[in-house]
């Protein structure tokens, strides 16, 4: 699988909210790295991560356009409620080496009425 192909599969996972399915996406000592939180290594720990963030908010990616040049792809996205962002996928051996991810996360959690963090 390409890393376009690839992202689109994460995209589609992602959507259905299977946080089991998409960390078979992810390489055992993988990162993920939302800019807006501290990162996530090894495949459980985003497991983990997956797990808890569709428990908390019901999201949505709507894919804006995919770019691909070697082993990585770059998603742009939205979300139905006007959120837009883009993640950075290093795909090494079909799996997902690296990820990081650019969003407003102050916004994000005002749209799903979600806790502001502590000053």
């Amino acid at each position: 699988m390409t890393p376009k192909e690839l992202v689109r599969k994460w995209v589609e996972i992602f959507n259905a909210g299977d946080a089991n399915a998409l960390a078979e996406l992810y390489h055992e000592e993988a990162m993920n790295h939302q800019v807006a939180n501290e990162p996530v290594v090894g495949k459980e720990a985003i497991l983990q991560m997956f797990i808890n963030e569709f428990e908390q908010a019901d999201m949505v990616c709507l894919v804006e356009n995919i770019f691909e040049e070697g082993e990585w792809a770059i998603l742009e996205w939205k979300d139905p409620l006007g959120l837009r962002g883009c993640g950075f996928f290093h795909v090494v051996e079909g799996k997902i080496k690296l990820q990081r991810g650019y969003w407003d996360k102050l916004n994000f959690l005002r749209q799903h009425n979600l806790p502001l963090p502590k000053k």
